[in-house]
């Protein structure tokens, strides 16, 4: 027979946890990691899915057309409206989750990137939701952003080799929203 717990009674077992030993801190029963540049790094990069854009962002370029450093940072998200309609909606959202964390992992030390993940931030990220027709238009759209330097990743399900989606690298708004002006919001 199964028991459930209280989650109260986890916590004076872990009143031992104190942030001068450990890099736990907890509050009620939600956990606090703080995770460093180098802790990412020793973690190491796979790729999930061969990538059709390899684009290296320019930080220099980033910084001078992000003039307000308090500017939401956003990642877009491009679902194609073709699956949405004859897969299981699980599955679509699924593509969509598989390009937003490879996208992010891809771009780990870049400073938005940075940013938009820190403990600060994690609770309140920008998530922009889009859809294109087909893949035509999500492999079109993966060259605009090719072109404009845009990092983002268009995550090809295999063994299918399927073009499912899109998604950016956490930007400033204003840097990337001309990019998807033109994209309906997915629904």
């Amino acid at each position: 027979m199964a028991t459930l717990l209280s989650p109260r009674r986890f916590i004076p077992s872990l009143r031992h946890l104190t942030p001068s030993r450990s890099k736990i801190r907890v509050r009620d029963v939600s956990f606090t990691f703080r995770l460093t540049t180098r802790s990412l790094t020793q973690l190491g990069s796979s790729s999930m899915s061969r990538s059709t854009s390899e684009s290296e962002p320019d930080p220099q370029k980033d910084e001078k057309k992000a003039e307000n450093p308090d500017e939401v940072l956003v990642q877009y998200v491009v679902l194609r409206r073709d699956l949405i309609d004859t897969w299981p909606m699980g599955s679509v959202v699924t593509q969509g989750c598989h390009a937003s964390v490879s996208s992010i992992w891809s771009h780990k030390e870049d400073p938005h990137t940075l940013q938009y993940c820190s403990p600060e931030n994690i609770d309140s990220m920008h998530k922009v939701t889009l859809e294109v027709k087909g893949e035509p238009q999500i492999l079109n759209l993966s060259e605009k952003l090719k072109t404009g330097g845009i990092a983002h990743k268009v995550w090809i399900e295999q063994p299918e080799n399927i073009p499912t989606c899109l998604a950016t690298k956490p930007y400033p708004k204003s840097v990337v929203a001309l990019y998807f002006k033109k994209l309906k919001l997915c629904k």
